[in-house]
C-alpha cells in the first residue's frame, strides 16, 4: 500500500480541481465542434483557467516556492525552495478536436546547493477522463492510485510496442525523425502517437508501453514523466544517453534492456 506524503496530497488536490474543470469544458468542446470559427479561442481559455487554478492551489499550499508554467513562464520564489513545473493541458490538440486523452502534468524541482536545479523529486500525471493519477517520489516508486507501477518487463524490441511524437507545422525535425523512424519502425511490434507526452511517460512507467522516443519538447511535458519512469525501474536519457533531471530536448525512455536497444538505434539513425 502506498505512503502518500503531504506533498503528493498537494499535487493531487491542485490536479482533481484543474481537472474536474477541464471535464467540464471537455464536454462544451465537444459542441463546439459544429461551430465555424471552431473551439480554439475556447480551449485557450480552457487552458488558461486550469493553469491558474493550479497556480492558487499550489501557491496556496507552498507560497515560497516558483513556478515554471507552460502559460504564465516563469515566476521566481526563495531560491532555497524546490519550484513547481506545471502542464495544465498536455494533448491541447487532442482537446482541441474532442479526443479524451490529454492530461495535468505537476513536478517539483530541487535547488542545487551551488545554484541552478536538480532532481525532480515528485510527480504527478492526472488524466482527468479516466481518473488515472499516476505519482511518484524521488526513492519511493511511482504508483498507479494506490498500485505500484513497474516498467515492462519485455526484453525484445520485436515484442515491445513504442510510443512517439510525430513533428508538425512549425514543430520538430521531420527528416531526423523520419531517419530514427526508419530505424526503430522495422524492429518493433508497433509504433504508437496519440498526442500527449505526459501521459507516454507515464504509460512506459505502467508498463503499457515498452518504451518512447520524442525530442523538441519542453521541461513541462516530460519533468513529472521522466521521474515516473525512472522511480518504476527504467531508464530516461536524451540521444547521446545522458541521464539529465529532465530530458525534454531529447527523450528515449524504456526498461533496461529495450533502453539501450533504442538508444543505439537513434544514435546509429542520427550518424547516418
Amino acid at each position: 500500500m502506498a505512503t502518500v506524503s503531504g506533498l503528493i496530497r498537494v499535487m493531487e488536490r491542485a490536479a482533481r480541481k484543474a481537472g474536474s474543470r477541464l471535464r467540464r469544458d471537455f464536454g462544451e468542446v465537444e459542441q463546439l465542434q459544429v461551430s465555424r470559427k471552431g473551439p480554439s479561442d475556447f480551449v485557450s481559455k480552457a487552458d488558461q483557467s486550469a493553469e491558474r487554478t493550479l497556480w492558487d492551489e499550489l501557491r496556496q499550499a507552498r507560497p515560497d516556492w516558483g513556478f515554471v508554467l507552460e502559460e504564465g513562464g516563469t515566476i521566481e520564489g526563495d531560491p532555497a525552495k524546490p519550484r513547481w513545473i506545471v502542464d495544465p493541458l498536455d494533448g491541447t490538440s487532442n482537446f482541441l478536436h474532442a479526443i479524451p486523452h490529454f492530461a495535468i502534468s505537476i513536478a517539483a524541482q530541487e535547488p542545487k546547493p551551488g545554484g541552478g536545479w536538480g532532481d525532480v523529486i515528485a510527480a504527478l500525471v492526472y488524466q482527468p477522463i479516466t481518473d488515472e493519477s499516476f505519482w511518484a517520489e524521488k526513492n519511493s516508486g511511482a504508483w498507479l492510485q494506490d498500485a505500484r507501477l513497474r516498467v515492462s518487463g519485455r526484453r525484445q524490441l520485436s515484442e515491445a510496442l513504442i510510443a512517439t511524437g510525430i513533428p508538425y507545422q512549425g514543430h520538430g525535425d521531420f527528416e531526423e525523425w523520419s531517419r530514427i523512424l526508419a530505424e526503430i519502425g522495422p524492429q518493433v511490434a508497433g509504433i504508437r502517437r496519440f498526442g500527449s507526452a505526459a501521459l507516454d511517460l507515464a504509460w512506459v512507467a505502467a508498463g503499457r508501453y515498452d518504451g518512447f522516443w520524442e525530442s523538441d519538447l519542453q521541461p513541462w511535458d516530460t519533468a513529472a514523466g521522466c521521474l515516473l519512469v525512472r522511480e518504476a525501474g527504467g531508464f530516461v536519457t536524451d540521444y547521446r544517453g545522458r541521464s539529465l533531471p529532465i530530458c525534454h530536448v531529447q527523450v528515449v525512455a524504456g526498461n533496461d534492456p529495450l533502453h539501450s536497444r533504442l538508444h543505439k538505434l537513434v544514435a546509429g539513425a542520427l550518424k547516418s
